[in-house]
């Protein structure tokens, strides 16, 4: 009897000229989502176990790079705010020089690499250096870390649209339309925001915020770690302090966990307002 293939999927298609996900002398720009490895794409762990050469950013988890093709060289070449790191023209200089030595590059970066990933600028290095290149997305820290609440990033009748923003930018903390931003319903979901928490409610309240505006920080959403602080516009600064976070986090404002997420997430701290996962 014929084998029943109905419910079987179609092999994935391989990108354009190749055969597998990696091309030599081609740089793979990839997203290795939140940090669950059971979150990669299929095609962004093809190309781990496929690059000669892997240069990644310090979000990238452990459990993710333990994925990585054995022979590979691995790059550290993450950023932090306010901190240590490699300078951007160092990553590029980096990028274009394995490209042209003909191996399989792949630039692996948390989230996906669009969002506030500098891969516009690692794009033009390549470009310019007539290097091919492909993007790759993954998950980002907002979708991990709103279904870690049980919650969704828009809701009819409350808002039609989300802001992704960041906590801070080339000159320091970053300025946004708050005015906007502050009007009842809003959602924002702020990346590297932990540093500018008090900056945000300085300027949401400076243009009408009401202090009692729901904020939920997740802290390595998807992973094993994982953290969620409950909390108010207006005790923001003050419960990020005392939770000490230390992991890389995501904020949400105008979003409070849903009731039975919430309820599942088991208190472990003597704080009223934290909770864990």
């Amino acid at each position: 009897m014929p084998r029943d293939t109905r419910h079987i999927p179609a092999p994935l298609s391989p990108l354009p000229g190749a055969t597998g996900v990696m091309c030599p002398g081609v740089v793979a720009f990839a997203g290795s989502g939140p940090g669950d490895p059971d979150l990669l794409t299929l095609k962004v762990l093809k190309a781990l176990q496929e690059a000669d050469v892997i240069l990644f950013d310090r979000l990238v988890s452990a459990e993710i790079m333990a994925l990585a093709h054995q022979g590979a060289l691995l790059e550290d070449v993450g950023k932090e705010g306010f901190g240590p790191s490699m300078a951007q023209e160092e990553i590029c200089a980096r990028l274009v020089h394995h490209a042209r030595k003909g191996r399989k590059v792949l630039r692996l970066k948390s989230g996906d690499p669009s969002l506030f990933g500098r891969l516009d600028e690692e794009l033009t290095a390549c470009e310019t250096a007539d290097v091919d290149t492909v993007i790759l997305p993954g998950i980002t820290a907002a979708s991990a870390a709103v279904a870690a609440i049980g919650q969704s990033l828009t809701q009819r009748g409350r808002n039609s649209s989300v802001r992704f923003l960041t906590g801070h930018d080339m000159k320091g903390f970053a300025d946004h339309d708050w005015a906007q931003l502050a009007r009842p319903g809003e959602v924002a979901a702020v990346y590297m925001g932990k540093k500018s928490a008090r900056f945000v409610q300085g300027r949401m309240l400076m243009h009408g915020a009401d202090r009692a505006t729901p904020v939920t920080v997740v802290e390595n959403a998807s992973r094993a770690d994982q953290r969620v602080l409950s909390t108010t516009l207006d005790q923001l600064p003050a419960d990020l302090a005392a939770a000490d976070f230390g992991g890389p986090a995501l904020t949400f404002l105008g979003l409070a966990p849903r009731q039975h997420a919430a309820a599942a997430l088991p208190h472990t701290r003597d704080q009223t307002q934290m909770e864990l996962a």
